[in-house]
């Protein structure tokens, strides 16, 4: 379990069923992932068996629920995996409900996945992937420390609205992130007061 102000990042369970499809079938939600939404019998059958057993299987990367902790309800999820054929490298991926964006919570959580990344996982790169135009998306890479690496056209087998404009991969390495962990926070209180004197 990993925790953050706002959130608790645990393993998924069986009973997380109904939310699960409730995140995957909103087309909103889906937009920039799959263009239409999942399929309850898909998130019963290949989804859900796979976000339990990849804890077991790994020992480390796999995908946590994310519960807002004054509520306890369920907010989306937060993934590590290997990327096939990079050496130490792992891809960050995240999921919420249409009703958390604008919360901050995909920085909070991804924060709290990187650190797990570079320091539980031994990871020396992250990298994250998305549709160029999900600029949502890409504006919480960049407030990770995320740095643009590279653009892509990925064959998502069928046609989803955007992706003729692409992909993009950002990354950031276990330096960078140590260097930005090791610098003072300034709070917005403080830079108030800053600004006062």
């Amino acid at each position: 379990m990993v925790d953050t102000p706002r959130l608790i990042l645990r393993r998924f369970r069986p009973t997380d069923l109904d939310a699960l499809v409730e995140l995957n079938r909103d087309p909103e939600v889906m937009r920039y992932i799959t263009g239409r939404p999942t399929p309850a019998d898909e998130v019963r059958d290949r989804l859900l068996p796979e976000y339990l057993a990849g804890h077991e299987r790994s020992g480390g990367p796999g995908h946590w629920a994310a519960d807002e902790r004054a509520t306890g309800v369920f907010q989306g999820w937060f993934a590590l995996r290997p990327v096939e054929g990079a050496v130490n490298t792992l891809e960050l991926g995240y999921r919420l409900r249409r009703d958390a964006w604008g919360r901050g919570y995909a920085t909070e959580g991804g924060r709290a996945i990187l650190d797990l990344a570079f320091t539980t996982c031994g990871a020396d790169r992250v990298v994250a992937q998305t549709m160029t135009v999900n600029t949502r998306s890409r504006a919480v890479m960049e407030r990770l420390g995320m740095r643009y690496r590279r653009s892509f056209t990925a064959d998502w087998g069928e046609h989803i609205e955007g992706a003729e404009l692409g992909d993009v991969e950002y990354i950031i390495e276990q330096s960078r992130w140590a260097a930005s962990n090791a610098e003072p926070r300034v709070t917005c209180a403080e830079r108030q007061c800053s600004r006062a004197r």
